[in-house]
């Protein structure tokens, strides 16, 4: 099992920046790609980023690629997204997954295992 636990979401204006990290326990993540996904009440979750299990190939949501950066400490156990000119299209609560898959790090049935979610709030 891994557990893992959001932070860093928060409230922030149109342009800022925020960061988010993910930290994991139960096992290292150095077995595992990682995700990011963001869901809206009433919506689907969408993907927003992934790594491989080392680091090495990242992927992002067309929607988010060149603002978002997804990196991962696999000896700390960590997982971060920097996020950068927000916008409020950016509003949701944001998911870091683990999944021992090696394909698909696109789709949410590909993880394994999910985190409670961080709200990250954009105001205009």
């Amino acid at each position: 099992q891994v557990q893992l636990v959001e932070s860093g979401g928060g409230l922030v204006q149109a342009g800022g920046s925020l960061r988010l990290s993910c930290a994991a326990s139960g096992r290292t993540i150095s077995n595992y790609g990682m995700g990011w996904f963001r869901q809206v009440p009433g919506r689907e979750r969408d993907f927003v980023a992934a790594i491989t299990r080392s680091g090495t190939i990242t992927y992002y949501a067309d929607s988010v690629r060149g603002r978002f950066t997804i990196s991962r400490d696999n000896a700390k156990n960590t997982l971060s997204l920097q996020m950068n000119t927000l916008t409020p299209e950016d509003t949701a609560v944001y998911y870091c997954a683990a999944t021992d898959a090696m394909y698909s790090y696109q789709r949410d049935r590909t993880y394994n295992y999910w985190g409670q979610g961080t709200q990250v709030t954009v105001s205009s």
